[in-house]
């Protein structure tokens, strides 16, 4: 339990001991019976105190399960973002390398053109 929840349960338990005895003792009733439902109140107060530290845990416990399965979903959902950009970029990664190989194959095929060309030019030239 957290340091704030504990103070919150202490003053919860303090604050219904002090709201019983208050009630208890402004009651109007004899002493006898005062103190009688005042012996009572203080037998209770470690059954309650019992139950109100069950329910916080409890409490605590449904908190934790819940965020343990937001965490697990979450978890999923990132790892399958991951790699549907993974494959997205391996696509992309392909594509441009055919589009850089189709671009770079037209462009040797144009330069073997041009150097033949040339070279039937220069010896042209030569024989002239």
């Amino acid at each position: 339990m957290s340091s704030g929840a504990g103070k919150f349960l202490g003053g919860l338990i303090l604050g219904t001991a002090i709201g019983a005895a208050a009630g208890i003792l402004f009651a109007p009733k004899s002493g006898k019976e005062t103190r009688r439902a005042l012996k009572n109140s203080a037998q209770d107060l470690p059954r309650l105190a019992e139950e109100l530290g069950s329910n916080v845990q409890y409490q605590a416990d449904r908190f934790t399960e819940q965020a343990q399965r937001t965490i697990d979903e979450t978890v999923i959902r990132l790892q399958e973002a991951l790699a549907t950009g993974q494959e997205a970029s391996r696509r992309l990664q392909e594509e441009l390398a055919m589009s850089v190989g189709n671009s770079t194959g037209a462009s040797l095929s144009e330069l073997d053109d041009r150097a033949g060309n040339r070279a039937i030019a220069d010896a042209d030239d030569e024989e002239e």
